[in-house]
């Protein structure tokens, strides 16, 4: 089974749909890279269980983006900022300075759910 790094993200907007199981083995799996193997000893369950959680957890949290896009939003506002700290690191000057600094500002309030 090839790890797709996408769900280790995905797995911080949409682990709370997932059961504790399956959040616990795909935590175990995208963000502390257990094996399978490792992962069925730490579970207590068979290597072919630790690969049916993570199997379908994936599988609720595709679903999850292609309905709600909360992944592709937050790609989109990271460009938006990283833009606009070039923007600032260009010297395009004060008057322009001062609307980047608001997007930068913007940006992290809508990150962090202030918008």
């Amino acid at each position: 089974m090839e790890k797709d790094l996408k769900y280790a993200a995905l797995l911080d907007l949409y682990g709370g749909l997932l059961t504790k199981k399956q959040a616990e083995a795909m935590d175990y799996y995208y963000n502390s890279d257990y094996s399978l193997g490792e992962i069925s000893e730490l579970m207590d369950i068979t290597r072919q269980g630790a690969r049916d959680f993570i199997k379908r957890g994936e599988t609720i949290m595709r679903e999850a983006e292609a309905r709600l896009g909360l992944g592709a939003r937050l790609q989109r506002l990271d460009r938006i900022r990283k833009n606009a700290e070039s923007i600032l690191q260009s010297g395009a000057g004060p008057e322009v300075n001062v609307f980047a600094e608001r997007i930068i500002k913007e940006t992290e309030l809508i990150r962090n759910g202030e918008l």
